[in-house]
C-alpha cells in the first residue's frame, strides 16, 4: 500500500521548488525595461504615485526622491509597494523624458533608437526567443495535462485526488508562470509606429508611438505625447500600459 503521507510531502517539495523556479523567473519583461527609471503610475482612478522603480515577481516598488511626510497619520514615507493583486487597478505606467538625469536621457535615446525598425540582427533575436517561448510554453502544457491525466487513468489517481490541494497549485503555476504571449500581428509591428486605442472613465482616446514589446499583460509603447487630463499639457513619455486598459488599434505608418 503506497505511503499516503510521503506522497504528500513529495508534492509539497515539488510545489515549492517548481514554485521558486517559476517565480524567479517571470518579472514581466516590460515592466523591467522601466525598472530603474523614475515612473509615474496612474490609476483607473485617477490617483497617482510615482519614484524609481524596482520589479518584482509579485510587486511593483515606487521609491521616492525624498521622504514624504503623511501629514494625516504623522509619519515618513520613502517608498509605496503596489502589489500583483492591486494590478488590475493600473491605468498606466509613464516614464517621463523629461523627469530623466542626463545618463537616463541618453540610456533611453539608444532604447528608441534600436526599437524603432530594429535592424536584422535584433529581429532575428526576438523570433529565435518567440520559438523558444512557443516550445516551452507546449512543453508546460504537455506538463499540465500529463498531471491531471494522471489523477484520472493512473494507478497512482486515487492517491492524487487525495493531493487535489497541491495538485493543483502545480497546475495553475505553471499556467501563471508560463502563459502564452506570441500574436503574430503584434510581432510585424513590433519597432514600428502604432496608435493604441484607450478606455478610461468611458472614454476613448488614442495614442501614437512605437510598439517597443509586449507580454500576456502589458504593452510597452516609446516616444508617446501624453496628457494626464484634457486641460494639462501633453508631455513626451514612454508608457507601459496593461492589456486590459488599450489595445494596439492601427499601424500608424508604412
Amino acid at each position: 500500500m503506497p505511503d499516503t503521507f510521503a506522497i504528500t510531502i513529495i508534492f509539497i517539495i515539488a510545489v515549492t521548488f517548481l514554485g521558486a523556479f517559476i517565480k524567479g523567473r517571470t518579472k514581466d519583461r516590460c515592466l523591467r525595461h522601466f525598472s530603474g527609471y523614475p515612473v509615474t503610475l496612474e490609476n483607473k482612478d485617477s490617483k497617482k504615485i510615482w519614484g524609481k522603480l524596482r520589479v518584482e515577481n509579485s510587486c511593483l516598488e515606487f521609491v521616492y526622491a525624498e521622504p514624504y511626510l503623511d501629514e494625516k497619520d504623522k509619519h515618513f514615507e520613502t517608498s509605496c509597494v503596489v502589489y500583483k493583486n492591486e494590478f488590475g487597478q493600473i491605468f498606466v505606467l509613464l516614464r517621463y523624458v523629461d523627469d530623466l538625469s542626463g545618463k537616463e536621457l541618453a540610456r533611453r535615446h539608444k532604447i528608441l533608437k534600436k526599437s524603432h525598425h530594429p535592424g536584422r540582427l535584433p529581429v532575428l533575436g526576438r523570433k529565435v526567443r518567440n520559438i523558444f517561448g512557443t516550445v516551452k510554453d507546449s512543453i508546460m502544457e504537455i506538463v499540465n495535462m500529463f498531471v491531471g491525466k494522471m489523477k484520472t487513468a493512473t494507478p497512482m489517481g486515487k492517491i492524487l485526488k487525495g493531493q487535489d490541494k497541491y495538485v493543483s497549485q502545480i497546475q495553475s503555476r505553471i499556467i501563471t508562470g508560463t502563459g502564452m504571449s506570441y500574436e503574430p500581428i503584434l510581432e510585424r509591428y513590433i519597432g514600428k509606429k502604432v496608435v493604441l486605442g484607450l478606455i478610461k472613465d468611458g472614454q476613448k482616446y488614442e495614442l501614437s508611438g512605437v510598439l517597443r514589446d509586449y507580454t500576456a499583460e502589458f504593452i510597452e509603447i516609446m516616444d508617446v505625447d501624453y496628457s494626464p487630463g484634457e486641460d494639462q499639457i501633453q508631455r513626451k513619455a514612454d508608457i507601459v500600459i496593461p492589456r486590459s486598459s488599450g489595445v494596439v488599434r492601427h499601424l500608424g505608418e508604412a
